[in-house]
């Protein structure tokens, strides 16, 4: 069983910045990569940034320049930096992990509940 727990959202004013992070638990092998998504009210999810185990990122175009993704391996947490916040990064941000639970299982991806982040004024 693995459980991911998010943090940090809340209401914060246009040109503000949040940290979000998320933390896996459980029965935990290997971490393949590590993201984000985001929905918005009334539409579908969207790809936020992901990182991999070796340190790659990568962002939606919307957010480079503003969004930081980074992890810390040793506590299988990943975190999101949000900078120069606008409304319309409202959203429920969802972080996930790809991981195998044993040597022999499937890469799996596995979700958060969610953290909704509010920018306004």
């Amino acid at each position: 069983q693995v459980q991911l727990v998010e943090s940090g959202g809340g209401l914060v004013q246009p040109g503000g910045s949040l940290t979000l992070s998320c933390a896996a638990s459980g029965s935990i092998f290997s971490i393949t990569s590590m993201g984000w998504y985001r929905q918005a009210p009334g539409k579908q999810r969207e790809w936020v940034a992901d990182i991999t185990s070796s340190g790659s990122t990568n962002s939606v175009a919307s957010v480079k320049g503003r969004f930081t993704i980074s992890s810390d391996n040793a506590k299988n947490t990943v975190y999101l930096q949000m900078n120069s916040l606008k409304p319309e990064d409202t959203a429920v941000y969802y972080c996930n992990f790809l991981l195998k639970v044993s040597y022999t299982s499937s890469s799996m991806r596995y979700w958060g509940k969610g953290t909704l982040v509010t920018v306004s004024s």
